[in-house]
């Protein structure tokens, strides 16, 4: 252990010894589980609190967010080809989320960029 940590372990256990811990809110309860950090790596889930708490969100839940967003605005459009073109950016950004996820995107799912890509690759 370093010296910083048998500090701190210290300066916790006089603390307690004086009873400074004893009337905090939720003492004797386990504390509550942040369910949207369950699907966040370990490594990343301290930097992803921080962010949060100073009010912004990682990439990949903004991204969540505009495709949210996206999808309604789809869903309401009347004019076809306004509605192609948010299709097509809602599309791209379901792709780049897949590939933020580490995740093989199902190009099913994407028929423009699919039909792009073979013809690129069928040539």
């Amino acid at each position: 252990m370093d010296i910083l940590a048998v500090i701190a372990e210290r300066k916790i256990r006089e603390a307690i010894a004086r009873g400074e811990f004893d009337d905090l809110p939720g003492r004797g309860k386990p504390l509550p589980m942040e369910e949207d950090m369950a699907f966040i790596p370990a490594e990343l889930r301290m930097a992803y609190k921080v962010l949060k708490n100073a009010g912004c969100l990682p990439p990949e839940l903004e991204l969540r967010k505009e495709i949210v967003v996206l999808r309604d605005l789809v869903n309401t459009l009347d004019d076809d080809e306004e509605r192609r073109k948010k299709r097509k950016e809602l599309d791209y950004k379901l792709l780049k989320l897949a590939m933020m996820r580490n995740r093989p995107a199902n190009l099913d799912a994407f028929p423009v960029y699919r039909e792009k890509i073979v013809r690129k690759i069928v040539g």
